[in-house]
């Protein structure tokens, strides 16, 4: 059977997939979880590989759906509640009208207030959220930039389905995951230099992971941070 990148197969288990997706960088055959889809992806170095990536998914069905179950529900941004900024719990506060989310203090410590209800509540709550990630993304890439002599790079804040970031050498240009905002922020300065590193060398190479340690010592906690709690950050405002 022939597959193609971007297929999705049916799992044992109501509306859980399997999606077929080509990385020219990927060193090996790999399965990992996007948490935000709900679905595991099957990662082959080339199409003509997707077979084996989907014989290799197939023996790893037990893990997936175990993995796919456990994923946390969604977290919805509205009064009373908190997320999570730079690592810390803030609480959201209704600030009545229409007016944009804005960060302060009360009694209680650090809070976010916002105007609208509902869905604009939560809109506006993740709008500051994105401001907040570009403000700090782009700060710690300039340092990266810096210590490594390249030029300045086009950043760009998105809500990446699964990666936190990607980089584009080729047209200078940075991408980032608003959402890692919500971690500590050494996580976070790890995506900074995670994506600079790519400037110097487009894959995952020893090579590579040297410029990263170069620029932030061992990367190794910082990525399993993200590999623990990326889930829980993908479930924020769902």
């Amino acid at each position: 059977m022939l597959y193609r990148n971007g297929q999705r197969l049916p799992l044992d288990g109501e509306g859980l997939a399997l999606r077929l997706s080509v990385n020219p960088r990927a060193r090996r055959i790999s399965i990992r979880i996007d948490a935000r889809a709900g679905e595991a992806v099957a990662v082959a170095p080339s199409e003509r590989r997707l077979g084996d990536a989907v014989a290799f998914a197939r023996t790893r069905n037990d893990w997936i759906l175990e993995r796919l179950s456990a994923r946390p529900a969604g977290l919805p941004l509205e009064p009373g509640g908190t997320v999570a900024l730079s690592g810390h719990p803030v609480r959201l506060v209704a600030g009545g009208g229409a007016g944009a989310a804005r960060l302060s203090t009360d009694a209680t410590g650090p809070v976010i207030i916002s105007g609208g209800e509902g869905e604009a509540f939560s809109r506006r709550v993740q709008n500051l959220l994105k401001r907040e990630a570009r403000r700090a993304l782009v700060a710690r890439t300039e340092v990266h930039l810096r210590t490594l002599g390249q030029k300045p790079v086009r950043v760009s804040i998105a809500d990446g389905r699964s990666r936190w970031g990607s980089c584009s050498p080729h047209n200078r240009t940075i991408r980032y995951s608003w959402r890692v905002v919500m971690a500590p922020p050494a996580v976070l300065d790890y995506l900074a230099a995670h994506e600079v590193a790519h400037l110097v060398h487009a894959n995952h190479s020893p090579a590579y992971w040297a410029v990263v340690h170069d620029l932030i010592g061992d990367p190794s906690p910082h990525r399993r941070w993200l590999r623990d709690h990326g889930a829980g950050l993908h479930a924020v405002g769902r």
